[in-house]
């Protein structure tokens, strides 16, 4: 068994900036792809962010470019979205994600891990 445990979701108000963690546990994802996604009420999942097994490629939906930051520290295992300049239609279930390549991807389907998700909350 692995799980991906996401935390540091919440309410938070327009502006305003959240730290998303998710640890993996069972087994090592230091050398997994690590991903982002998030699913608003009635719409489809939507990327957010990527990164690679290295860290050195990161990746971002360009509704979230120059507002979120991933990172990710694999001693750990864990990775991080930061989330700042958060806006309304930021408000969704996140999601992480793991695949076993050192590549990230943008595409859901191609990763193989996902965690319970976190509710972030977005006011105005």
């Amino acid at each position: 068994q692995v799980q991906l445990v996401e935390s540091g979701g919440g309410l938070v108000q327009a502006g305003g900036s959240l730290r998303l963690s998710c640890a993996a546990s069972g087994r090592t994802f230091s050398n997994y792809a690590r991903g982002w996604f998030r699913q608003a009420p009635g719409k489809e999942r939507e990327f957010v962010a990527a990164i690679s097994w290295s860290g050195g490629s990161t990746y971002y939906a360009d509704s979230v470019k120059g507002r979120f930051t991933i990172s990710r520290d694999n001693a750990k295992n864990t990775v991080y979205l930061q989330m700042n300049s958060l806006k309304p239609e930021d408000t969704a279930i996140y999601y992480c994600a793991a695949r076993p390549s050192l590549v990230a991807v943008t595409t859901a389907s191609q990763y193989h891990y996902w965690g319970q998700g976190t509710q972030v909350t977005v006011s105005s």
